[in-house]
């Protein structure tokens, strides 16, 4: 991987600063020829990147050739960077035109994947053997069943984090259609937990161990979509 090429000296972040203003910080310094921080700056990211294109890409194999590619457009990419958005909204950016690129290089596939196709990226770009890693696995088969729209929105902001103007800024779209995308993301994952109670929905009777499942994604659903100040 990319990573593997870079020098292995690492820097602290300022404690004071947010994880964004880090990131941000690195990829200025980045462009400017500093090597330390270009590394901090893929690692910080790297794993959003996938995440974000295994969402998007029907191809699990390509996953990480993406990602690459991603990083390698980014860097090519840093002199143009003046720090006026996040360094993680403007990576996702790139990312989410070298899916399309793709697609247009492929010609023959739809814009976002097949359900089977990018929860299996999905959760292969997941750490395991940590706390939650199960109810994540439990949200991401509960995912499946939302709207490709509404996956994406709720993906770049409860599970990646990016705040909704930014998440906007990513998907080429109005805020309003984001914060409304995730509301409705909600609505229908908690509707589908309620349905799963009683298990007599032939879509969700397909997925593995429901009452499981229902635990699972409610803990972790409560958790990713607390109220908090998103601009």
């Amino acid at each position: 991987m990319i990573t593997s090429a870079l020098p292995t000296s690492r820097r602290t972040p300022d404690p004071t600063a947010s994880a964004d203003e880090s990131i941000t910080a690195w990829a200025l310094a980045a462009r400017g020829g500093d090597a330390a921080a270009v590394e901090q700056f893929v690692r910080a990211l790297h794993r959003d990147v996938q995440r974000y294109v295994a969402h998007l890409c029907a191809d699990p194999q390509a996953v990480d050739d993406l990602a690459q590619d991603t990083f390698l457009r980014a860097l090519g990419s840093l002199h143009r960077f003046e720090g006026r958005s996040s360094a993680r909204a403007w990576l996702l950016s790139i990312a989410r035109r070298a899916v399309i690129d793709n697609y247009r290089y492929a010609a023959t596939r739809p814009r976002l994947s097949d359900v089977a196709d990018w929860q299996v990226a999905v959760e292969r770009t997941q750490p395991q053997n940590i706390p939650g890693f199960d109810d994540g696995i439990a949200l991401l088969d509960l995912l499946a069943f939302l709207p490709d729209e509404r996956r994406e929105a709720f993906v770049l902001t409860q599970l990646i984090g990016l705040p909704y103007a930014e998440a906007a800024e990513v998907s080429d779209c109005p805020v309003g259609t984001v914060r409304s995308r995730v509301a409705r993301a909600r609505a229908t994952l908690m509707d589908l937990l309620d349905e799963a109670d009683e298990a007599d929905e032939p879509a969700l009777a397909a997925v593995t161990n429901w009452r499981e499942l229902r635990r699972g994604s409610s803990r972790l659903l409560d958790r990713v979509t607390e109220v908090r100040p998103r601009t």
